[in-house]
Order: C-alpha cells, then structure tokens, then sequence
C-alpha cells in the first residue's frame, strides 16, 4: 500500500469518526458554554456545523432545580426554535419558542419545581428549528420527587383537591394546572397555548354538575359543545384560563364537614324547640 493510498484510508476513517462523535455529543454537551481549549472545544466546533444542537448545564437534577438549556443553529434564518419537553409518561410539560442570537446561539431557563415536574425519571428536551429535519434532543434525568404526586392521576387527568382527578384532553397548547371555585361553582383551568386549540373536559357529576357555560380569560366563550356532562370549547391562541361553570361542585370542606354541619343544625333545632317549650307558661 503506497503513502497516497495510507493518506485517503485515514482521511475517510476520521470523517466517519467524526461524524460518529456530532451524532452521539448532541445528545449532551455538559458544560459546552464553560469549554477553554482541548477536545470540548472541538465538540463545541462539531456542535456548530450541525443544522441544531441542544445540551444541558447538567444530565441530572432534583426537584426544584433549575435546568439551564444552551443550543446552536448552524444557518440564522430569522425564525425562533420551538422548545418542547416531555416527561418519562410521554405527556407535554412545557412548550416555549426561544429567539436566536445573531451567531446561532439559544438558551432558556426550565424550573422542576412545578406541578408537570412530579414524576422521577427520564425527561427529554427536544428542539426544532423551521423544518422538521432541523430537530435535536437531550435527555435529562429528575430525581427526588413523589413519582406518583400528590393522587394516582394520570397524565390526561387533572388533580383537583389532591383526591380527585378529573378526565381531560387538549390540542394546541398544554395544561398548567386546575382548581375548583366553589364560590362560583366552576372547575378552573390554566393553560399555556400557541396556537388556536380545542380543550375538552369530563367531571364526574359529584365533582361538577350541571355545566351550562364556559369563559376563556373571562370572557364568555361561543364555540362550546356541551354533552351530558363533557364539555368542549375551542381558543385562540395565547389564551391563559379556561373556567368552565356548573349549577353545582363539589364541597369545599367535603363530605364529613357536611355531616359535621348538619349534625350541629340538628342540635340547634333541638335545643331552640326545648328552649320554647321551657318558657311556656304552665297551667
């Protein structure tokens, strides 16, 4: 085998390791941003020519821990990259747009300490810029939480009260939490949406009953289909709160309160009858 032979044998063989070693660094770059020379500034420079890259400050955290995201696009076209992430039950925690510097760069902030953060394992933190061939991924693990939360929902349930889960499904945005308003009788919802959606809601009766309307950021929504005691109404996108509104919901201090009240109006229907009849004049 002559020189010239040796030399394109070896050029081919550190391209294919190259690209062996973009492929595999995207997937986490730890500590990209604080690289000083050596093979992390080389990644850093294999990082730069892909179409977009994404890696994290850290690969595992706790609850309540902040997750600093960093990435590079290899061509600026002027559109921000779509930040998604989901959690180890495959369902939709957060959902951002990030703006891209002038040199490529994007970074962002994530907080565990919400409630989509509950469950232990492994959470994945995708990126998309334009098209849908430009995507990358990072894997991160969350520890120190109930991996359960507060009740046995499920991920297309919403927790109310801690004890109660309630059936939902939503397109075009994603759902941050939910409380009952019993002074209104309402379930209310918060939402964090891009784009015009639909949200669809299905309480047991002993929790609402009676739906008969329903406001999107206070105002009364018109698109609304209410069926026995489903419900769904359409937004439009960047819609923060969903209220939906019944005739009754579930009692704020629950059923042994109720008891408790009865109980005492009982006995003081009892002792205001003795207290009559003891002022009674006898005869």
């Amino acid at each position: 085998m002559n020189n010239r032979t040796s030399f394109a044998l070896l050029a081919v063989l550190t391209a294919v390791g190259t690209l062996t070693l973009s492929s595999a660094y995207a997937q986490a770059c730890v500590g990209c941003e604080k690289t000083d020379g050596g093979r992390e500034a080389a990644n850093q420079m294999l990082l730069m020519d892909m179409p977009i890259s994404v890696w994290t400050d850290k690969t595992t955290y706790d609850n309540n821990d902040k997750i600093m995201v960093y990435g590079k696009v290899a061509n600026v076209s002027g559109m921000p990259v779509t930040l998604t992430v989901m959690s180890p039950l495959n369902s939709v925690v957060t959902i951002a747009q990030l703006d891209v510097k002038s040199d490529g760069s994007f970074e962002t902030t994530l907080n565990t300490g919400g409630e989509l953060w509950k469950h232990k394992g492994t959470y994945t933190i995708k990126v998309n810029y334009g098209t849908f061939e430009k995507n990358n991924k990072v894997l991160v693990e969350l520890t120190g939480v109930t991996s359960a939360g507060s009740t046995n929902c499920g991920p297309s349930e919403l927790s109310l009260k801690g004890d109660h889960c309630v059936p939902y499904s939503i397109t075009g945005g994603m759902v941050a939490g939910a409380s009952i308003n019993s002074n209104d009788n309402s379930i209310i919802v918060k939402i964090s949406s891009t784009e015009d959606g639909t949200f669809t809601l299905s309480p047991d009766k002993s929790i609402l009953n009676g739906i008969f309307m329903v406001l999107v950021d206070g105002e009364e929504a018109d698109d609304v289909e209410i069926s026995g005691n489903s419900v769904t109404v359409m937004f439009p996108a960047g819609a923060e709160k969903i209220e939906v509104i019944g005739t009754s919901v579930i009692p704020e201090f629950g059923t042994i309160a109720v008891m408790i009240l009865a109980v005492a109006i009982i006995s003081i229907i009892a002792v205001s009858a003795k207290s009559r009849l003891s002022i009674m004049p006898r005869y």
